[in-house]
């Protein structure tokens, strides 16, 4: 790569209209998470917007360095709010590269890379289907949530039970 010098970058635009979450609300807020956004910028911006009930769904999009920022925004959002409904889904986005050739007979390179971008609902008012892939709701039940068995009279004595009696010697 010493024969080459970095050139420019060609990234395909995010729009609205290309957002994966199926059924999105009209009037919907959408805060585009960059590495460089302060965190409090995009937090104040958003809890406005929504204390003057001028959108009741916010759509948190990172890409790249940005999606754990994104993620941090929209579970602070979530908690400040008491935000009920979560949509998640994963895309990428598509980078081309181009590399200039520093010496003559050689081609210029095209490097073409996948980011990784998420994009998080979140919704005061119900979403329309609630089984798609990436929903989550606030009074749901959690995964680590177990159902109570029939049979909880046998768990509770087996737990109380030793695993091993000793013998005294």
């Amino acid at each position: 790569m010493e024969n080459y010098s970095k050139g420019k970058n060609v990234e395909e635009e995010l729009e609205r209209s290309k957002i994966p979450i199926k059924d999105l609300p009209e009037n919907f807020l959408w805060m585009q998470v960059k590495g460089g956004s302060k965190m409090s910028n995009l937090l104040s911006h958003a809890a406005g917007i929504l204390e003057d009930k001028a959108a009741t769904a916010v759509v948190w999009t990172g890409a790249g360095v940005a999606i754990s920022k994104a993620i941090s925004c929209a579970e602070i959002l979530k908690r400040q709010f008491s935000i009920e409904h979560q949509v998640t889904k994963l895309t990428y986005k598509t980078v081309e590269e181009y590399w200039e050739p520093k010496i003559d007979g050689l081609e210029t390179l095209v490097v073409k890379r996948q980011i990784p971008i998420i994009h998080i609902l979140l919704s005061v008012d119900a979403v329309p289907d609630t089984n798609q892939v990436g929903y989550q709701s606030l009074n749901g039940k959690k995964f680590w949530q177990k159902e109570q068995s029939s049979n909880s009279k046998h768990n509770q004595s087996h737990k109380n039970k030793k695993p091993f009696k000793h013998k005294k010697t």
